[in-house]
């Protein structure tokens, strides 16, 4: 499309971080280039039956001529805006090839071309819409007001933007933290999955630090405020996805450089089809109706068509599989990807922690069934996540916890309870360095049954899972290992994507280097990037695509958003996936199966071989009908013939990849 609607769109995309009110999602048809493209559309089908079915030009001409205006008029005035920046896109050469065909009676051929551009234009505005949509929503996260401290303890409640480095605030248990800041008293367990990606909250003690947006849990905290608001992490994700879609510029330049080339041939080569002839003596009437065969003959429509079919039936094909790729633009680039960046929690895990080990402590006379029962009575009224996966843990297998009592939770430590007359604590294994987190009146410990109970904690670790000690009466019972669940088809298309690739997959997480190294180990990863920050991320990709590589980008959280953007191509997993990421990914997983994410990318590299196919019989066609129309008389029916026979084969090609077949055979080969 042309370079004003193009300029259109990235304005808009920069415009939105400056809008912080509540998200709303831009309708459709609350677009102009939506309407217009509709409006046009539906005349359009509504005309052209008439014509076939052989209804009086009165009946369909009119319809004809307003899928003309709705569809056109705002190219028409782009182009001649453009003009008078001495400048001519290929938008008004489509305009004027279609009022060419008008012309000489083809009036159907050039509604048709109108159509096409005009629902081009309509879908690039969506899209662009929808990520301003996002960037803005992800402004949300971050809370407009906060809690500020003030000398003498006074507190006062003020916006967010309001607040200056050096300022102290009080963030309560379940609200969102205001600003990017350090710990300056209180512990408390922060879900930071919005910013590093980590799956589980981390503890948050004094001199941590902490960032604006991500959630606080069951403890009070005073945070010293250490950046301004438009300095923090969140706002930098912001910025940083602007700045990263707007380094795909320079295509966009290049793409323009060649329409300003074509279209000033076609208009030199059309009048000098009209003037030259004149010159020597021919008629009017004939020059004229020369160069307007010529302006339909050479019209490019079977060479848009050369490639449109091929990639929109792969986009429709890949949807049928679970696979949303929102362009022809990105299908395209998926067949062109040479390196592969995955992000570890939510995309090659499930992004929910599970408990993998139930390790009773010998000589305690605890079974694991026991164990878990207890530990799960316990966590039953707590929120934390490992709680959860605690109770999920023994629920799944038949166990019911018993109702708990006095229970009391220490943010980063653990809960503790009464249950069937016993105290149970569990929590994080630091207790076994000082009994910390201890049930007042429990008993001591053997010290050979702590030794245990941390070399079990140490191996649980080591191997990647959180470890957490179930105690009861003061002594350790047991411990348990709670960890993310490797997708089950990760290994294989870790495999599949290295040899379409000829590049082994990177690793790049926010999760610690010891999680990373053990699921890297899994799935056949070496090169391990972990705890890293969005702007990590981004470096990582931008490192690489400085180095001529084109990466694909594979994430889920708010997190990966900027690496998606500022990749070749990203892909979102679709159903954990951050409102961001799938809007900011160029590409979407619906059903969260890694298996199809090889498959899209080979049927991206069929589609662009059928393209490859189109453009050679699309220019073979073009390039005869010209000749013949310039060397010849070409008749202006049997051009018509020529230049609507070669956009129907070009066409029916493309369309062979709708078929369940083409899908087979890309899965096929992305398994090799």
């Amino acid at each position: 499309m042309s370079s004003t609607l193009t300029e259109r769109s990235a304005s808009a995309v920069a415009a939105a971080p400056a809008t912080v009110a509540p998200r709303r999602r831009t309708r459709i048809f609350a677009l102009p280039e939506a309407r217009w493209a509709a409006a046009s559309l539906v005349l359009f089908l509504i005309a052209l039956p008439l014509q076939l079915t052989g209804a009086p030009a009165w009946a369909w001409g009119p319809l004809y001529a307003l899928a003309y205006a709705t569809g056109g008029w705002e190219p028409a005035w782009a182009g001649l805006q453009a003009l008078r920046e001495k400048t001519l896109d290929v938008d008004l050469l489509m305009i004027v090839a279609a009022l060419g065909a008008a012309a000489v009676g083809q009036v159907m051929d050039g509604a048709l071309l109108i159509v096409i551009f005009a629902t081009s234009g309509a879908l690039e505005a969506i899209a662009t819409a929808r990520t301003a949509d996002s960037v803005r929503g992800l402004l949300d996260l971050a809370p407009t007001t906060a809690t500020r401290l003030l000398d003498g303890g006074t507190e006062e409640t003020v916006p967010t933007g309001h607040l200056a480095v050096g300022d102290t605030i009080l963030v309560r248990p379940g609200e969102r933290i205001g600003a990017d800041g350090r710990v300056l008293d209180g512990a408390s367990d922060v879900d930071q999955a919005t910013i590093t990606g980590e799956p589980l909250p981390v503890a948050r003690t004094v001199g941590d630090e902490v960032f604006a947006g991500t959630l606080n849990g069951t403890g009070a905290l005073r945070v010293k405020v250490e950046r301004d608001a438009s300095d923090s992490v969140i706002a930098r994700i912001v910025k940083m996805v602007e700045e990263a879609s707007e380094t795909k510029a320079p295509t966009q330049l290049f793409i323009e450089k060649v329409e300003q080339r074509y279209s000033i041939g076609m208009v030199v080569a059309t009048l000098a089809v009209f003037a030259v002839p004149l010159a020597f003596g021919a008629a009017f009437t004939g020059s004229l109706l020369r160069a307007m065969t010529f302006m339909i003959v050479a019209s490019p429509c079977a060479v848009v068509l050369a490639t449109m079919p091929p990639l929109l039936s792969a986009i429709a094909n890949a949807g049928r599989h679970g696979v949303l790729v929102k362009s022809a633009v990105v299908m395209e680039r998926l067949g062109q990807v040479d390196a592969v960046a995955l992000d570890k929690t939510g995309t090659l895990t499930e992004g929910t922690p599970r408990v993998t080990d139930v390790r009773p402590l010998a000589g305690t006379g605890f079974t694991a069934e026991e164990l878990l029962a207890l530990a799960a009575a316990a966590e039953h009224p707590s929120e934390h996540p490992l709680a959860r996966a605690i109770v999920d843990a023994a629920r799944t297998r038949g166990l019911t916890p018993a109702g708990a009592q006095d229970f009391s939770s220490a943010p980063g430590i653990g809960v503790t309870a009464t249950v069937e007359g016993r105290a149970v604590a569990v929590g994080a294994p630091a207790r076994l360095r000082g009994g910390v987190c201890r049930p007042e009146g429990g008993g001591g410990a053997d010290s050979g049954i702590r030794a245990r109970a941390a070399a079990i904690a140490a191996e649980l670790e080591d191997g990647g899972r959180t470890a957490v000690l179930v105690e009861v009466d003061g002594v350790p019972a047991g411990v348990l290992g709670i960890a993310d669940r490797l997708r089950p088809d990760a290994p294989a298309t870790v495999g599949a994507l290295t040899a379409l690739t000829g590049t082994a997959p990177v690793l790049l997480t926010g999760d610690n280097a010891r999680a990373a190294k053990r699921l890297a180990g899994e799935v056949g990863i070496t090169d391990i990037r972990a705890g890293l920050l969005p702007q990590d991320k981004v470096a990582a990709v931008k490192e690489w695509e400085a180095a001529g590589r084109k990466v694909l980008v594979l994430g889920d959280g708010v997190n990966d958003a900027p690496a998606l953007a500022a990749a070749h191509t990203g892909l979102a997993m679709g159903r954990a996936g951050s409102d961001l990421a799938l809007e900011t990914a160029d590409a979407v997983i619906v059903r969260d199966e890694l298996a199809t994410v090889p498959a899209v990318v080979a049927l991206s590299r069929r589609a662009r071989s059928f393209v490859v196919q189109n453009l050679v019989i699309a220019s073979v066609f073009i390039g005869v009908l010209v000749v013949w129309d310039l060397v010849a008389t070409l008749p202006l029916p049997l051009g018509v013939l020529g230049h609507e026979g070669s956009t129907v084969i070009v066409g029916l090609n493309g369309l062979r990849l709708l078929r369940d077949a083409a899908w087979k055979r890309a899965a096929a080969e992305g398994r090799r």
